[in-house]
C-alpha cells in the first residue's frame, strides 16, 4: 500500500514547480538586427508606464479593432505622460529614494 504522505509531498512538489513557456510557433519569427536598422515591434502594442515606473504591454493588442487601438493610444499617451511626470517629480523631491534599486 502506498504511503499517502509520500503522494502528498509529490503533489506539493508539482505545485511549486513553475510552468514552462509555450513552444514557439512552427517556423518562428526571425529578426535580422545585424544591419543596424531599427526593428518595429508594432504588433506588440504600445508601452504602458505603470505607477511604480515599470513598463508593460497590452496583452490583447493584436486582437483589438482599429478604433479600440486608436482610443487606447489616445488614453495611454495622456496617462503615460502623467505617470512619468509624477515619477520625475517624486525623484526630484526625494533624491535619495531615486538612488535605491
Amino acid at each position: 500500500m502506498a504511503d499517502p504522505n509520500a503522494q502528498s509531498h509529490e503533489q506539493q512538489g508539482k505545485k511549486d514547480t513553475p510552468l514552462g513557456l509555450p513552444e514557439p510557433p512552427a517556423g518562428g519569427i526571425q529578426l535580422d538586427v545585424s544591419s543596424g536598422e531599427g526593428v518595429a515591434l508594432d504588433h506588440l502594442g504600445p508601452m504602458v508606464v505603470n505607477k511604480d515606473g515599470t513598463i508593460s504591454r497590452i496583452t490583447n493588442w493584436d486582437t483589438m479593432a482599429d478604433i479600440e487601438k486608436k482610443n487606447t493610444l489616445r488614453i495611454l499617451q495622456k496617462r503615460n505622460k502623467q505617470r512619468l511626470d509624477a515619477l520625475k517629480q517624486a525623484s526630484q523631491d526625494n533624491p535619495e529614494d531615486a538612488k535605491k534599486p
